[in-house]
This record gives structure tokens, sequence and C-alpha cells, in this order.
């Protein structure tokens, strides 16, 4: 069994050539790793206990994968030997920046930690959660066009401006990078995936489907571009810190460049599939809806044709004009 070791400081930059014990027993700590770990696994936990209390059973397999491919992957992408290994080589800082970008707000969002928070917070409190969730700043934030262009811009600001460089030399500027990948790449993912209503109404299950896909090849470019691009990437650093193992500085580019790729359209495929699960489950809940309403249509038709019964005539519309749920607001909007 490989002996871990543990990488801190101006240490990290003293790595003996990586092998596969050492790809799975190097950690560092990493302030921006810990602290996102425990806030959002800690706040997790907290509203799967409160919604328990209310009646609320949170299924496992949402649980599971918050905690598995959401706060696993912050936490391997932030403090495995990918972290380590990416002082020193492109590839690996690569991979540990398309993991915070796509993976990691996957993961998040099928936990569904908004709907969540409805079920756990006091009644105000989820008053004033929705009132945020429904405001205009938020809602354009969350326009699908917009959030795909802000994950393009925001890692093309990485990879094509002194961001990333500045990032390997200043701690405080790489959690900022981290934390800049994270919460882009959920502004995307979290309204596609989440029962909360935060898209416009006309965003059906079939148009997210379609986002999805067109952001699943915008996603390709950064990975397309570093790998073809002219310019190396914190070239300085790299140059000054390359280690006498591994490939050299062109090739670590072009490697990084397919591993952003690779995992960028890796992620299309389950992400895509997490929609159609969803789109499956409201076409049910709607069913359900209107066959509970239809049969109560029915129940009172029955109970006006009874011997005795004399009908009143009235002058009101269908029942689905004036629904004010979730069915009634469908029909309105023609669907």
């Amino acid at each position: 069994m490989a002996s871990s070791l543990l990488a801190t400081g101006p240490t990290a930059l003293a790595l003996p050539e990586p092998t596969p014990g050492r790809w799975a027993g190097t950690w560092q700590a990493d302030p921006f790793g810990i602290a996102a770990v425990v806030l959002l696994g800690g706040l997790y936990g907290w509203g799967v206990l409160r919604a328990r209390r209310r009646g609320h059973r949170r299924p496992a397999v949402r649980t599971g994968a918050f905690a598995v491919l959401g706060l696993g992957t912050i936490a391997v992408a932030t403090m495995s030997s990918l972290a380590v290994y990416g002082r020193v080589l492109f590839w690996p800082a690569a991979v540990q920046n398309i993991l915070l970008d796509l993976v990691a707000p996957l993961g998040l969002a099928l936990g569904d930690p908004l709907a969540l928070a409805r079920l756990a917070l006091p009644e105000r409190a989820a008053d004033r959660l929705g009132r945020v969730l429904r405001g205009r700043v938020l809602r354009v934030l969350t326009f699908p066009v917009i959030s795909t262009v802000l994950v393009l811009a925001s890692e093309l600001s990485v990879y094509f401006t002194p961001y990333f460089g500045t990032a390997l030399r200043d701690g405080a500027v790489h959690s900022l990078l981290y934390l800049q990948l994270l919460l882009t790449g959920c502004l995307f993912v979290l309204p596609m995936l989440s029962r909360e209503e935060l898209l416009p109404a006309w965003c059906t299950h079939p148009l997210r489907a379609l986002f999805v896909f067109v952001d699943g090849l915008v996603d390709a470019i950064p990975g397309i571009l570093v790998m073809t691009g002219g310019t190396r990437i914190a070239a300085g650093w790299y140059a000054a810190h390359q280690p006498g193992w591994g490939p050299g500085p062109d090739r670590d580019q072009v490697l990084g460049g397919g591993l952003m790729l690779g995992i960028a359209e890796l992620v299309g495929l389950p992400f895509l599939i997490a929609v159609f699960v969803e789109w499956v489950r409201a076409d049910r809940v709607r069913t359900a809806e209107l066959d509970r309403r239809l049969d109560a249509e029915a129940a009172t038709t029955a109970d006006s044709a009874a011997p005795g019964h004399v009908p009143v005539p009235e002058a009101t519309r269908p029942w689905w004009e004036t629904d004010p749920g979730i069915v009634g607001e469908r029909f309105r909007q023609g669907r």
C-alpha cells in the first residue's frame, strides 16, 4: 500500500515523478476546498434533517449525488494529486478547473439543494429565498443563453489572460478562481435540474434538453483553443518549475486541452439524461394532477345526474382555465 504524501507550500514544487500510488496518495490541504466541503455539506445535512422532521424524506440518491459527485469532486479538484501536480504541470491544473466548472455543479444540482432549502427553512425565510430566486438579477444570470456565455467567458478568462498565472503565484487569487469556476457552472446547471421554477415558463423540458446539447458544444471550445492556440498558458510559471520528468511544455498543454475537451463531452451525456429524467417526472406529476381534476369533474357530473337533483345552470369557464395551480398555468400558456 502506497504511503500518503502531504504536499504543502513550497515543498509542493519539489515533487517526485508520479506513480499510480502517488497519484492516489498525494493530497494537500486547501482553504477553499475545506471551506466549500464543510459549508455546503453542513448546510445540506442540516436541510435533510430539518426536512425529515417535517415529514419530508429526502431520496437517498439525491443526497448521494450531492455528497459524492458534488462535494467529492470539489475535494478531488482542490486537494488531490491534481492540485499538487498542477503546480508543475499544466494538464492536472486543466483537469482541476474543468471538474470545478462542469462536474461538481452537476453533482450539486442533482441533489437539488434549492428545493431542499424550501422544505427546511422557516416559512418567512423560505419566502425570502423564493423572492431572491424570482428576482430580476438572478433571472438574467440564469437565463440559459446568458449562463452559457458566462461559463465560456469564465474559462477563456482563466486561460487567455494573466489570471491563471497570477493564481498560481497567489493563493487568494487561486481560491477566487476556484469560486468563479464553481459559481458560473452552477448558474447554468442548477436551473436546468432544480424543481424550483428558476427558468421562464416557456423553457420547457424539451427546450432544456436542447440548451444542454448546445451547451455541450460550447463547452468544447476552451479545450480546442487550448490545444490549438499558439500561446503557452502561464508560460513563465511552468518554465520556472518544469520537472525533470513528464511531457514537455507543448505536449503538456495539448494534453491538458484534450482532457478538457474529453471531460466536457463526457459530462454532457449524464447531464442530458438527468434532464430527460426530470422531464418524465414532471409529465407524470402533470398527468396525475389532470387525472385528479377529471375524476373530480366526473364525480360532480354524476351527482348532478342523480334522481331528484335539480340542475342549476352555471356560467363558469372550464376548470383548467381558472385553476391556480401548475395544470391551469400550463393550459393557459397553450401547452
